[in-house]
């Protein structure tokens, strides 16, 4: 029989300071890294003390200024993050064998979505899944995924296509893109648009990393316009665009949910529809391939699609 000596053998790590240390290695700031994960400061530095003395090396190199990862620290960081996201399909998976539409759903939404309609899917989580406690994140295209590849994030609600690997689009519908003017302007009204009239109107559009900023310049391009054409960035929300529209500073394109909101209480604003086939965005659920969950969400789509019967959109299936 081989003999064991104890007081050389390593000491199990215990989870909280895997996490902890994943933190630190994420953040290099103890601060940073303490919110991110809900722990009090000087917890999360005993935590990682507790992590070094566990293994029998250092990992972080601490200064006056700034937190560096040792060799050794970055090396297990890869190994850390490693046992926390095979954890994390653990619980999923066994939180996928209970009772569906239970427990914590996270769901990310685009600004361009989220105020027209979680309404709805809010109502429907309430009146259908009383048991689900959904928690809802708002976050540009490019961070919902990272979240989605990541494990922080269940489920996105969100334009499409995306073309990401390892992700499963489950559309909901397709809406058109209004024109959104002065109500003095020459084209207020026009209900029979041609795309061809974006090709000169000084066009106002979202920050860069809005996915809708992609889609209107996508639609101006297949409409003709020329890359010198006016187009000026200005605002980081629908809210404030439609605003500086009012203003005079230009028009702008508005997907047709988020009309009714942001342009029925400004009076000085009106509309203008294209003629078909209008220029429109198709918006999605999107699940990571293979989620445990992937039927359970299949389930909610088609319930969102019979909830969102009554807004101007076209319902995925209906033709």
């Amino acid at each position: 029989m081989a003999y064991v000596n104890q007081a050389n053998r390593v000491k199990q790590p215990s989870l909280s300071q895997l996490r902890a240390f994943a933190a630190v290695a994420e953040h290099l700031h103890f601060r940073d890294a303490a919110a991110a994960i809900g722990m009090s400061q000087p917890a999360l530095s005993g935590a990682v003390s507790a992590l070094e003395v566990a293994l029998g090396v250092q990992l972080i190199e601490r200064t006056t200024r700034k937190v560096l990862l040792s060799p050794a620290g970055e090396r297990l960081a890869v190994r850390s993050r490693a046992v926390l996201e095979a954890l994390g399909e653990l619980m999923e998976e066994a939180e996928a064998v209970r009772a569906p539409f239970t427990g914590v759903l996270r769901l990310g939404v685009i600004p361009t979505v989220a105020p027209y309609l979680l309404p709805a899917v809010l109502r429907l989580v309430h009146e259908r899944y009383p048991d689900l406690d959904l928690q809802v994140h708002e976050e540009q295209t490019s961070s919902l995924l990272e979240g989605l590849a990541a494990g922080r994030l269940d489920l996105l609600l969100l334009a499409v296509p995306l073309g990401v690997p390892g992700v499963t689009e489950m559309p909901l519908f397709d809406e058109d893109f209004v024109l959104v003017m002065e109500k003095e302007h020459a084209l207020a009204g026009r209900t029979a648009l041609p795309r061809e009239t974006l090709r000169d109107l000084p066009l106002l559009l979202l920050d860069e990393g809005h996915c809708l900023r992609d889609q209107a310049l996508d639609i101006c391009r297949e409409a003709g316009r020329t890359q010198g054409a006016p187009v000026t960035t200005t605002a980081a929300g629908l809210s404030t665009l439609v605003q500086l529209v009012a203003g005079g500073l230009g028009v702008t394109l508005l997907p047709r949910t988020a009309v009714t909101v942001e342009t029925g209480r400004n009076e000085a604003l009106s509309t203008g529809y294209f003629t078909d086939p209008a220029p429109s965005r198709r918006v999605a659920l999107a699940v990571r391939t293979g989620s445990a969950r992937h039927e359970e969400f299949e389930e909610l789509a088609a319930a969102l699609r019979g909830a969102m019967g009554t807004l101007p959109v076209r319902i995925s299936g209906e033709g």
